[in-house]
């Protein structure tokens, strides 16, 4: 597939592009890649997202082992390779086994997590499958971290999508990694 948006070059962008890419490059991310790529077409959407993202990536009360370890189900969900092959390493130097991984990146049940990834899978699982969790799934996640951890995991489901669309449509080519690719699933 090519790459439907590229960068764009500074000579291409407007007064509102410049701007948004200069705050995206003075923030902690410090450079415009991946989802930001395509969304500078719309730098006020762009620069909306950022923020959101920054705060679920950054600022969460979710700990960042499980933020990685739920992005990973999500890019596996929508099949985007670029947050795959970004956060597959990040989930397992955050200490998800590899073998959790795997799985999830081959569509199969992963045989053994840990207590908080299981719940965070099962949660986020759920979420994708129903657009909604059940009683005993919300107890869980809200046992284990709380509402405002619920809401922050929930967020950053509904960011992740967004932004694996957003890639998807522009098809933002993966950086290069030794992560092997996702395979398409069947609907």
């Amino acid at each position: 597939m090519n790459d439907r948006m590229p960068p764009l070059t500074d000579a291409q962008m407007n007064d509102a592009q410049k701007k948004a890419a200069a705050d995206l490059i003075a923030g902690p991310r410090k450079g415009v890649f991946g989802p930001f790529i395509p969304l500078m077409r719309s730098p006020e959407l762009m620069d909306r997202m950022q923020r959101v993202g920054e705060y679920l990536r950054f600022g969460s009360t979710v700990p960042g082992k499980l933020n990685e370890f739920a992005m990973c189900i999500v890019a596996r969900h929508v099949t985007n390779h670029f947050e795959w092959a970004i956060h597959y390493p990040n989930a397992v130097k955050a200490g998800v086994a590899k073998e959790t991984l795997d799985a999830i990146g081959a569509g199969r049940q992963p045989l053994s997590m840990a207590p908080d990834e299981a719940v965070v899978h099962g949660f986020v699982t759920e979420l994708l499958r129903t657009h909604g969790v059940s009683d005993a799934t919300y107890e869980a996640v809200l046992k284990a971290h709380g509402e405002q951890g619920l809401i922050d995991l929930a967020g950053l489901v509904g960011y992740f999508i967004a932004i694996c669309l957003v890639m998807n449509v522009a098809h933002t080519p993966a950086p290069k990694s030794d992560v092997v690719p996702l395979a398409h699933l069947p609907m």
